[in-house]
């Protein structure tokens, strides 16, 4: 495919699917620029039109992961009545199958090349986080909780879906319990978890 294939904005876009593709060939985000023009079939030089350097690429590579996350919880969400608990405790799953079925990806979404400006709430990973706390305080209003903070809960019961994450992402599930049903514990320590929130009001 030759250079003259693409408009800038498209080329941006190919240059970014290039790095997915190789990165989930390579099972790690060690991808040269120069890699993802060649596979995008483009010269060396023609990244740096949209991308300053390999961290620049990468930095957009992270993004579209964080988008995919919102997608999927979006998703997620439109299945559920809001309030009800099916609806937490399925974004809950939806998040941790989403991690781990992207192994290469963790580390691009959670370390240096995730480097989100605060400003942005719609275009990253926090938007799917906040499809979250708006279903948790959906919960919260329906069970008239009044003394609980949605977005405190929602942190904490964010933080539970992610340590099952990491937990089954750096193999300490197939070394305790090989046999755990992770997505069954998440369900029964989510709802334990809102057990002790409903009776505590």
């Amino acid at each position: 495919m030759s250079q003259s294939n693409y408009h800038h904005g498209d080329l941006r876009n190919a240059l970014i699917l290039a790095a997915v593709e190789l990165i989930q060939e390579k099972g790690s985000a060690d991808v040269a620029i120069s890699e993802a023009a060649k596979r995008a079939g483009v010269s060396a030089a023609a990244p740096y039109r949209h991308f300053r350097d390999k961290s620049a690429l990468l930095e957009a590579v992270a993004e579209l992961c964080y988008y995919g996350l919102s997608v999927e919880a979006l998703a997620t969400r439109d299945q559920y009545e809001m309030g009800t608990r099916e609806c937490v405790v399925g974004l809950g799953k939806t998040y941790v199958s989403y991690v781990t079925q992207r192994p290469e990806f963790y580390n691009m979404m959670w370390g240096d090349f995730a480097a989100m400006d605060p400003t942005v709430t719609d275009r990253d990973g926090r938007r799917g986080f906040f499809v979250f706390v708006e279903a948790v305080d959906a919960w919260c209003q329906a069970h008239k909780l009044r003394h609980t903070e949605p977005l405190d809960l929602a942190l904490k019961l964010w933080a539970l879906a992610h340590g099952l994450a990491v937990l089954e992402l750096n193999g300490q599930f197939e070394y305790f319990m090989p046999e755990a049903d992770r997505i069954q514990m998440l369900v029964s320590s989510t709802n334990a978890f809102l057990d002790g929130v409903e009776k505590a009001g």
